[in-house]
């Protein structure tokens, strides 16, 4: 049955096409929303007997909140499922919002990784993953608590991309917990990968 169940989860993968349709006013490029995958992934889920099911719960982690959303993908016709969450961290402020709205932007942004790992969508080039940390930043530098690692414990910082574009410690965290399920560093991202490929992944 496990076998069936993946296969299916692999042919759900390959045949949906989740469009960018949405578009952002100020910078003019298009990008997907946690919406748009949904809408797209729904006709599927029938067609390959699966449910899906999305929810998120709110972290603390020193002063600062995250939200940590859940995308689980079950079997119809069994017991069998696949999870897959990410993060997002709450604004300390956000000028015309209240704190509603604050977490709910955050929340659809997690959701949207947590359904990019599951389904295999890679965002990771498009100019909006660097969106909601520019909408959310804490322009007041205040100290924070800081993050680590969760393999080498190393202190979480900002960082670049191989195309040379910031890489802030929000987005790095949001990347690797909806990849692989916990918050690491570059360096243990880049072993992570090795691991997969040396087991066949």
């Amino acid at each position: 049955m496990e076998n069936k169940f993946l296969e299916r989860v692999g042919q759900l993968q390959a045949e949906l096409k989740a469009p960018k349709g949405q578009t952002n006013k100020f910078g003019g490029y298009k990008y997907r929303s946690c919406e748009d995958i949904l809408e797209a992934v729904k006709p599927l889920l029938q067609k390959h007997r699966l449910v899906l099911t999305v929810g998120d719960e709110l972290m603390n982690c020193g002063d600062r909140y995250y939200v940590c959303a859940t995308a689980t993908l079950r079997d119809m016709d069994g017991d069998d499922f696949m999870t897959n969450s990410a993060y997002a961290r709450e604004a300390s402020e956000k000028k015309g919002m209240d704190e509603a709205q604050v977490t709910g932007t955050a929340s659809s942004y997690a959701r949207k990784y947590a359904l990019n790992g599951l389904f295999c969508i890679d965002d990771t080039k498009d100019p909006d993953t660097n969106e909601y940390t520019e909408r959310t930043r804490d322009h007041s530098r205040k100290r924070e608590t800081p993050l680590y690692c969760s393999d080498c414990r190393t202190q979480l910082v900002d960082g670049v991309k191989r195309d040379g574009t910031p890489w802030p410690v929000a987005d790095i965290i949001a990347y690797s917990t909806g990849r692989f399920g916990r918050q690491l560093c570059p360096v243990c991202q880049k072993k992570a990968f090795a691991a997969e490929k040396a087991a066949g992944q």
